[in-house]
């Protein structure tokens, strides 16, 4: 790969800027070749438009340019779905051994009790949190008895956090992925000052938030992955469940009954 962006450099003298950008993306080009222009001067420590010139430098009509021609260098002329993929499941694996070396350290147990406590239970996720959020919520509502799930932004998450307060709520869970959504932070806020608690479930410890579950996330492909805030999220179900043993097995148990009478599901073996 240094080989072949060698020779996309030609032998050219860079200026200091030119050659910082050059020694990052020698460094880190499996990465970089995902990276917005945006992006790749942040982590090189230029700015935007010194990315651009260093693209035109090399001969082409921009960033998105240089980019097309850096990726064969990493994928080899094979399908991306080659060694991009595993590096991509090596790294998620990498985020589950984090995450299950932090464990101990997480205020799994403390925070499932106060949310089995709490009645009703607002969970919120916006954009992309939103599916991790639902996840989160269908399950919490198996052991707990009134979850209320809030992925609509605008009047409507205002409403939604204001009642579950009039109800009774004293915590709010939210899952807050990137790229973060500022309305989060404002609701977030708002919650706070309703008097509610947050317990945020994201990708970094910094959020502001009274208790912080933090799992990276995967970078690698085009998009992220969330293998790692997925685990979490399931094991602060799990710290539910172990919080009101008594009333979690009736609720399992009444839900089994239930899909069994209703047919809800295929028995094992049963043709689709």
């Amino acid at each position: 790969m240094r080989d072949g962006l060698e020779g996309l450099l030609g032998g050219r003298r860079l200026s200091p800027v030119q050659r910082r950008i050059a020694h990052y993306l020698s460094d880190h080009l499996e990465e970089a070749i995902f990276l917005s222009s945006v992006e790749l001067a942040e982590r090189a420590g230029v700015s935007q438009p010194s990315v651009t010139r260093f693209a035109m430098v090399l001969g082409f009509g921009g960033y998105p340019e240089l980019r097309q021609a850096l990726r064969p260098l990493v994928l080899g002329g094979r399908p991306e779905g080659g060694s991009l993929l595993r590096g991509a499941i090596d790294d998620e694996i990498r985020n589950l051994t984090l995450i299950r070396d932090r464990l101990a350290a997480l205020p799994l147990k403390e925070l499932g009790e106060s949310l089995a406590a709490t009645e009703p239970l607002p969970v919120l996720g916006l954009r992309v949190s939103s599916g991790l959020a639902t996840t989160f919520a269908y399950f919490a509502r198996r052991v707990h008895p009134d979850v209320r799930l809030l992925v609509h932004g605008g009047s409507e998450l205002v409403d939604g956090l204001h009642a579950a307060r009039r109800a009774g709520a004293e915590w709010v869970v939210a899952v807050v992925l990137p790229r973060y959504p500022a309305e989060v932070v404002q609701a977030l806020e708002y919650a706070g000052k309703l008097g509610l608690r947050t317990a945020v479930i994201t990708d970094g410890p910094g959020f502001p938030a009274d208790v912080v579950l933090d799992a990276p996330v995967g970078e690698r492909l085009v998009f992220d992955s969330h293998a790692a805030p997925l685990a979490l999220a399931m094991a602060l179900v799990e710290a539910m469940a172990d919080a009101a043993p008594l009333r979690t097995q009736a609720r399992l148990e009444e839900y089994e009954r239930m899909t069994e009478d209703t047919g809800t599901f295929l028995s094992a073996g049963e043709p689709a």
